[in-house]
């Protein structure tokens, strides 16, 4: 029986561990745009050789390695699972990437991982190396083309995107060559069908109604968490004028204290919930008490544009969503319809999380252009209240 479970615990186990990198590489790329190149652009991006007389920013290298990631995700745990990463990897390249680049970032993303796995489905059960190499050449001509095109409207740098991708691919390929595999036995294998692919995203709300309100309660405290901390920077610079108050600092200083107050709330209020959820056993009261918590800071932010209103809104907003993360796991175990496909089921409920940080910058920033930022936080108050009046609707749990 060891000898027989051993190559699936390996599948899974690597599995896992490839879906960590590919998730990594999205801030990793973001991160190494705006401080890693041999020459830095002011207000644009740190760019690196890839060629003799071909430079291109340095976030292409970690897009090269994304894409033979995403093959290796889906070589160890499968198609629907590669397909829940690009997803819930689009929605993180819209909420690491600039603001001026969202659209670009999230849109690139998305078409580039589907063309790859596209490419790559057909061909991986009959060679490999094959797979890999034409999955991620597709790929990356479609992430370059399309990021360019979305975000400056011009092909211009399109030689030094491909080309600096493509290095990375190559130099993956070894490891994947090395990687030994560890494959079923033919029984065990499903035949792999898109019909079977789409329908296995669907989950139907009348059959599970607490699944389906434990996903909406999750992706609606998502959601106000996204639009009540995305503007922030801009909010004490415009609203609080942050700078004129504090001469010598910048609203990025008065943002780091935020970040610092809100973070520390966090972790206070999900380590003191956890222990009063497991201790009473009732988990949807902590949820309507994290979003009224969260509503109160939103509220707060609506009708008073002050230094001190935001302090007090960073306190309410991290205890807020500290008390929701320490049930909110609990409560999603609880609603899990079938056992078979929990690990399916628990990616489903991720996109609750992912999602709302893109969906999040494309409510606020109308919103914001248009109403100001009273609209916006009111907006993001009613979308907190929402979700402590919507976990009600779960009757399976307490």
């Amino acid at each position: 029986m060891e000898g027989i479970m051993n190559p699936e615990r390996h599948r899974t186990g690597e599995g896992i561990l490839f879906l960590l990198l590919f998730a990594q590489t999205i801030p990793t790329a973001n991160w190494l745009i705006g401080h890693v190149g041999t020459t830095c652009v002011p207000n644009g991006p740190c760019l690196v050789p890839v060629a003799p007389g071909l430079m291109a920013p340095s976030g292409v290298t970690m897009v090269g390695i994304a894409l033979v990631l995403r093959d290796l995700v889906q070589r160890r745990l499968g198609t629907a699972i590669s397909a829940l990463a690009v997803l819930a990897g689009s929605a993180l390249s819209a909420l690491f990437a600039p603001a001026s680049l969202v659209v670009a970032s999230a849109t690139a993303f998305f078409l580039s991982e589907f063309a790859d796995l596209a490419v790559y489905t057909p061909l991986a059960r009959r060679r490999l190396v094959t797979a890999v190499i034409a999955s991620s050449c597709a790929g990356l001509v479609v992430d370059s083309v399309a990021f360019l095109w979305l975000a400056f409207g011009s092909l211009d740098f399109l030689p030094g995107q491909v080309v600096g991708k493509a290095w990375m691919v190559l130099l993956a390929l070894p490891f994947v060559l090395f990687t030994p595999d560890h494959p079923l036995a033919p029984h065990d294998r499903e035949p792999f069908s898109w019909r079977r692919l789409a329908s296995s995203y669907w989950l139907s709300p009348r059959e599970y109604p607490d699944f389906g309100w434990a996903w909406l309660t999750r992706f609606l405290t998502s959601l106000a968490i996204a639009m009540g901390t995305l503007y922030l920077l801009y909010f004490l610079r415009d609203a609080v004028h942050y700078a004129r108050l504090f001469p010598g600092q910048t609203a990025a200083d008065g943002l780091l204290i935020l970040i610092l107050i809100y973070t520390g709330c966090v972790v206070l209020a999900s380590i003191v919930g956890g222990v009063i959820s497991d201790r009473r056993g009732r988990r949807k009261m902590l949820v309507t008490v994290s979003g009224l918590l969260m509503a109160a800071a939103a509220l707060l932010l609506t009708f008073v544009e002050t230094w001190d209103a935001a302090l007090l809104a960073a306190v309410l907003f991290g205890l807020g969503y500290g008390a929701y993360i320490a049930v909110d796991q609990a409560l999603i175990t609880q609603v899990l319809p079938a056992a078979r496909d929990r690990a399916k089921d628990l990616g489903i409920i991720n996109i609750a999380i992912v999602c709302p940080g893109a969906i999040g910058a494309l409510i606020a920033a109308p919103l914001v252009s248009l109403a100001g930022y009273p609209a916006l936080f009111g907006a993001t108050a009613l979308v907190a209240i929402a979700a402590s009046v919507g976990v009600w609707k779960i009757k399976s749990v307490r």
